[in-house]
């Protein structure tokens, strides 16, 4: 149980004992009284809202609720002081004693601390960069990739079971291009001149060793075929090798993983067909015409019908075809089918989705909660685009035209912890600018820096106490003074804030924390810079510098385990 749990706990235990002694009703609704720490530290260490929150309800003033409260806390051999403030805000100051309790815990628990195990563990689905499977990945999929990677990792350590998936949409028109585009290369590897890549084909040269594998395994005998002979092997093969770049390109990121799922493969297991029926069996599809195109009605437009789910049900604007007049899938209706599959192996879904699809979100969330009668949860989590910028200038990028930005060129040029921890840095439906030059900066104002610095610092304290003959056995706590302390109390939020990123689906809040913690293990170390008794490494006082070295070990192991959901390694040292 964590600190802050164990004052729920203590708040919850005075409530009851207020209920049994006549000074509060039973039966209140408590799940919106909280712990956590004061917006103003010099408030104290921690505060609760439950005289806020249950007076009205039980029909007393605040401030007389809080008085009562108070205490009962003020008994608890963890406090050192309890003042109530305001209307009837609760104030609590703990004892050096239990902060030094909570930083040998921090130690005992290593890597465990933080992590927790709820009451019934989830299966969780995350789906997140499923880009189409027709080229490299390039910048355009980085910050989807790495929320939805962190999100994923975030969860796993809050002890749930996670599914890393990736839609590969193998089925659309665009898969046709693609096999088109490497039918060229196949020629053109049999020593066709091609001239100019023809407008509507994908460019790249990542095609051409594609056409020369197919050239070298079936010479010309597809050159001059007709289009129906080898459309679907072609695309086939494209596809494969697309996939092979994704995934050494994901690699590099230090993305895996759990399930690749085939759009194509989906359709041919009859999936949205079942998906339509079950809809159809909840009169939530029905076959009917779409209004006309608002504005000037186009020439070539007849109403014609088509089968629509009733998305204005669900807040929509208007209902929503699952099958064109050709009578192929829309996106929506084969996306239907992909979640109904989704959801028949996991608790609850999370799909990472450029902001460019946020007018989708509302029926597909709709259509999601009718097809698992809402026991199944669902959310999409919208990730907006990142500008790169070069010597202040934007860097531009096209996928079909084949100059675009590549991920393995960013990873290359500047590091996969680079990328992953400053795709954090912003909330995710927030713009970011991606600057080449700031992401390597050896300055606070670079986050990734700040805190693998930290990190550093750390690590080295043990290389400088080895060399100064320092070992440390039984380590004194008492050393510590209230000062240093301020640092465990930054640590001790450790939990909360996994508990609470996990929560809200924002790993980015554990960037946010860590910069935080560095910053506060950098002022505290700069403060020896001054004062030679603050530092944390005293030759001549073995006893301190033990004391101080196991406050920087247990700073350290929090620094490791935020990085560790963040998918970036904690340094030993910096060069």
């Amino acid at each position: 149980m964590t600190l802050y749990h164990r004052f729920a706990a203590h708040i919850d235990a005075t409530l009851d004992a207020l209920v049994a002694s006549g000074d509060l009703p039973g039966g209140l609704e408590r799940r919106n009284v909280t712990v956590e720490p004061p917006r103003d530290a010099s408030h104290g260490d921690l505060a609760t809202n439950a005289a806020m929150v249950l007076a009205k309800p039980a029909g007393t003033n605040p401030r007389a609720l809080a008085d009562k409260i108070a205490e009962h806390l003020r008994a608890l051999p963890e406090v050192a002081s309890v003042a109530v403030a305001g209307p009837g805000f609760i104030n609590m100051t703990l004892t050096d004693a239990t902060w030094r309790a909570e930083l040998a815990a921090i130690r005992d628990q290593g890597d465990g601390y933080g992590r927790t195990s709820p009451a019934s563990k989830s299966i969780v689905n995350v789906e997140y960069v499923s880009a189409n499977p027709t080229g490299p990945m390039h910048m355009g999929h980085c910050r989807g990739a790495v929320v939805g990677d962190a999100l994923a990792s975030l969860l796993e350590f809050s002890g749930h079971k996670v599914i890393r998936e990736y839609y590969v949409n193998d089925a659309g028109g665009q898969v046709d291009t693609l096999a088109r585009s490497v039918h060229l290369r196949y020629r053109e590897a049999l020593g066709a001149d091609i001239g100019e890549i023809p407008e509507g084909l994908y460019p790249g040269d990542y095609l051409v060793p594609v056409g020369q594998a197919l050239a070298a395994e079936f010479g010309d005998r597809y050159a001059a075929a007709p289009e129906a002979d080898w459309l679907i092997l072609f695309r086939t093969r494209a596809v494969a090798a697309m996939l092979v770049l994704i995934k050494a390109d994901l690699a590099l990121l230090g993305i895996h993983h759990d399930l690749f799922a085939s759009e194509a493969e989906l359709q041919a297991a009859g999936k949205p067909e079942a998906a339509e029926a079950e809809l159809r069996a909840r009169g939530l599809i029905y076959d009917g015409v779409l209004e006309a195109p608002k504005g000037e009605t186009p020439e070539d437009w007849e109403p014609v019908v088509l089968p629509l789910f009733r998305s204005t049900q669900f807040g929509d604007d208007q209902d929503r075809p699952i099958r064109k007049s050709n009578g192929q899938w829309t996106y929506f209706g084969a996306d239907l089918a992909y979640h109904y599959q989704k959801s028949q192996s996991a608790d609850e879904m999370i799909d990472i989705w450029g902001a460019d699809h946020a007018g989708t979100v509302k029926r597909i969330v709709a259509a999601v909660q009718a097809l698992t009668n809402g026991e199944k949860k669902f959310d999409v989590r919208l990730v907006q685009m990142v500008r790169l910028l070069r010597a202040g200038e934007p860097v531009k990028m096209s996928k079909r035209s084949g100059n675009f930005v590549t991920l393995a060129d960013v990873v290359n040029e500047v590091g996969k912890d680079v990328v992953r921890f400053t795709m954090l840095t912003r909330k995710s439906d927030a713009q970011m600018d991606f600057d080449f030059a700031k992401v390597v900066e050896a300055s606070k104002d670079n986050p990734v820096f700040y805190v693998q610095y930290a990190h550093a610092r750390i690590a080295s304290l043990h290389r400088r106490a080895a060399e100064a003959g320092i070992r440390c056995g039984a380590v004194d706590l008492s050393q510590l003074d209230t000062e240093e302390l301020v640092l465990v109390k930054l640590a001790a939020q450790f939990p909360r804030i996994v508990e609470t990123a996990a929560a809200a689906r924002e790993p980015h809040r554990i960037a946010f924390y860590l910069y935080d913690l560095a910053a506060l293990l950098h002022a505290q170390w700069n403060v020896g810079n001054d004062r030679p008794d603050r530092r944390f490494l005293i030759v001549d006082n073995a006893p301190l510098t033990c004391a101080r070295l196991f406050l920087a070990d247990a700073i350290g192991q929090i620094i490791r385990s935020g990085l560790g959901i963040m998918g970036v390694e904690a340094v030993q040292e910096m060069s």
